[in-house]
């Protein structure tokens, strides 16, 4: 079973292609250029890499957030429309999901975080110490401190990845202290391997679904949507 992955939710485009032996072909790209110029000639490059072709896959996966509004529009557009003429099941697969599944077994707990803007990250807590997964807070956005507020109170070792560490790294360790670790840089983005091989899980689980039912998992309101609710109240 091959599975095309679109990883777009961050400022790293990525597309991969993963089978029974693991990821084939994948590429990573961070150039300044929007994921609409990037991403097309990415996925050509690994199915032709994976020497596939669209009739070899079984599906497509896609990152469907929490991340960029626009860059999650922009993935989960190409991913649909690609599934829709291809005729394939599509899975959608959550950024935190994916960034904690690199550290997959690992025995501290792991807590991946995004950066949010507006002095918030997207975040979650993951327990791999037992041979299921444990999701032990659900995706949300919150402030620093209130992340910090949450694991205190656990007082359990916690390793960190994601994009946020640039901007709260130094917060949360002087908050924890010694239960605050930090993983390589090489894991502060999601990859489209890991999307690929979880969406492989999915659709080997008959998870997959039609293009047109897929959502994005936003979290929170989009600036212009907020302005919108603003406009709303004020003329009502």
């Amino acid at each position: 079973m091959y599975v095309l992955g679109i990883e777009s939710a961050t400022p790293v485009a990525s597309a991969a292609v993963t089978g029974g032996d693991g990821i084939l072909a994948e590429r990573m790209v961070r150039n300044g250029r929007t994921h609409s110029v990037n991403l097309l000639p990415m996925i050509k490059a690994v199915m032709e890499e994976a020497e596939i072709t669209r009739a070899d896959l079984a599906g497509i996966a896609v990152s469907v957030g929490p991340g960029s509004f626009t860059g999650l529009r922009i993935g989960m557009s190409i991913a649909k429309t690609l599934a829709q003429i291809w005729e394939l099941p599509i899975v959608g697969v959550s950024t935190l999901d994916g960034l904690a599944h690199a550290l997959n077994g690992h025995k501290n707990l792991v807590c991946p975080i995004l950066n949010a803007r507006k002095n918030e990250l997207y975040t979650a807590v993951y327990d791999y110490s037992n041979p299921e997964q444990s999701l032990l807070m659900p995706h949300r956005a919150a402030k620093a401190w209130e992340l910090i507020e949450i694991l205190a109170a656990w007082q359990r070792p916690v390793t960190f990845l994601g994009d946020g560490l640039p901007v709260y790294q130094q917060q949360l360790y002087e908050g924890l202290g010694d239960l605050a670790s930090f993983a390589p840089f090489a894991h502060t983005h999601p990859r489209g391997g890991i999307v690929a091989e979880l969406g492989r899980t999915a659709l080997a689980e008959s998870r997959g679904v039609d293009p047109l039912e897929l959502q994005p998992e936003y979290i929170r309101f989009s600036e212009a949507e907020v302005l919108w609710q603003k406009k709303q109240k004020a003329g009502g």
